[in-house]
């Protein structure tokens, strides 16, 4: 006697009753599962992306959009700064900061984010190249592995970019110099996949500015960029660096400090009062940001227990309601032979099987559900989520499921393998 079989048959008898647990079995699972992904890979990019920064300096407005925006990319950000405010964070011999990153934002191709910056950018998320160079003079780039990829880029191809972040060829930069691509990025699982990379005086010249710092009357006079390139090489400037620059905006500077002590603990508040930019610490941010999202994740996952206990009441329901139609069977069973033990774990298999059918259709769900939110959050931040993960947690979850599938099945179990025989059989 296959026991296991039997089980089965005895499920697929009542397809209705059947197709109801699963489902709302698979529901809860499926929920629970698809938290712990979303949870786990934003937690892990928030984290990559984090990068050792600790702090943001910007122009006024709000710290987290300061953050999003400079850091994570996923903002619009709050303005810009000039290039004397943030001078003085940017020396060299500055007592508290070992390293100022300056970023310059606006601009996109194709809804990827064109970033001014220096080669220091690609070092805080430890990138290494996949082919070329780092950029060097004025409209030269480096991009990201994901945008190579996604858009087909490759060595030595051109492009103009558009103002703002959203694709729209009207906004495009038609009048300004075309960026050729010099390098492409390989992949580093980081923020700077996404991105397209130049120094900041590029990004000043397609809007025009700066043109008389630069020593330049036109934006597309070759002979002129190489007049600044040869400036910067006789300083011992690095390519992108603002040393030795006059006016100008930049959008953040991404600091790393020297050490920590009470100086820098209060750098931020010093800035915030005494001068008209804005200071924000990603790892206070990036706090607020998790205890938002774990007040929506902590409901849902109450959500997805209930529906996990009432899938489970179903299936003890189900069960306990079948008895009476199967009690004639179970004593006709018994009368052949099967042990009140047999038909007792026959019943436990029924709810065991219904658990992990539950279970398995749950992650189905889970993966296919986030591949289809991965698509949402390509398009509309740029960020690669995959349904391609799977974690411990699904261990946890297969054992919460058997056990729930257990508790179910034990009373209709013990009654069916209590029941008198010989009384059922007289009252046929």
């Amino acid at each position: 006697m296959n026991i296991a079989r039997l089980s089965w048959k005895n499920l697929t008898d009542k397809p209705l009753n059947m197709a109801l647990s699963l489902i709302l079995f698979a529901l809860g699972v499926g929920l629970i599962s698809l938290l712990f992904l979303l949870e786990k890979q934003l937690q892990e990019k928030f984290d990559k992306n984090l990068a050792g920064i600790d702090l943001v300096i910007g122009a006024k407005g709000s710290p987290l959009q300061l953050i999003l925006s400079s850091m994570y990319h996923i903002d619009s950000p709050t303005g810009n700064i000039s290039l004397e405010e943030a001078r003085p964070f940017m020396r060299p011999d500055h007592p508290l900061i070992g390293e100022a990153i300056p970023v310059s934002l606006g601009d996109s191709y194709q809804s990827y984010r064109i970033v001014g910056t220096d080669h220091r950018l690609v070092g805080l998320y430890a990138g290494k190249l996949a082919e070329g160079r780092l950029w060097e003079g004025d409209f030269e780039v480096t991009i990201g592995a994901s945008i190579a990829r996604e858009l087909g880029l490759k060595m030595g191809d051109k492009f103009k970019s558009s103002h703002g972040f959203v694709h729209d060829d009207d906004l495009e930069h038609g009048d300004a110099q075309s960026f050729q691509v010099v390098g492409i990025l390989a992949p580093s699982g980081a923020v700077i996949d996404q991105l397209i990379l130049t120094n900041t005086q590029s990004i000043w010249k397609v809007h025009g500015e700066h043109a008389e710092s630069e020593g330049a009357a036109d934006d597309h006079d070759h002979e002129a960029h190489e007049h600044a390139e040869g400036e910067h090489a006789e300083e011992g400037a690095a390519p992108g660096d603002l040393s030795a620059e006059s006016g100008g905006e930049i959008t953040a500077l991404l600091v790393k400090y020297k050490t920590r002590n009470f100086q820098t603990l209060n750098l931020p508040r010093n800035i915030n009062e005494n001068t008209d930019l804005l200071a924000a610490t990603p790892a206070i941010e990036l706090n607020r940001i998790y205890a938002r999202l774990g007040v929506g994740m902590d409901a849902l996952q109450v959500l997805a227990l209930v529906i996990v206990v009432v899938s489970g009441l179903s299936i003890f329901i189900s069960l306990f309601s079948s008895l009476k139609d199967r009690k004639y069977e179970l004593a006709w069973m018994r009368v052949m032979g099967a042990t009140p033990g047999k038909v007792f774990l026959m019943i436990i298999l029924e709810g065991l099987l219904l658990a992990v059918s539950g279970y398995v259709l749950g992650i189905a769900l889970s993966h296919f559900g986030m591949e289809v939110l991965a698509g949402f959050m390509k398009e509309s931040y740029r960020y690669s989520l995959t349904g391609a993960v799977f974690m411990w947690q699904e261990v946890a979850i297969l054992a919460g499921a058997l056990l729930v599938g257990f508790l179910a099945a034990v009373i209709p179990a013990i009654q069916a393998s209590n029941a008198d025989i010989s009384t059922t059989l007289a009252q046929r």
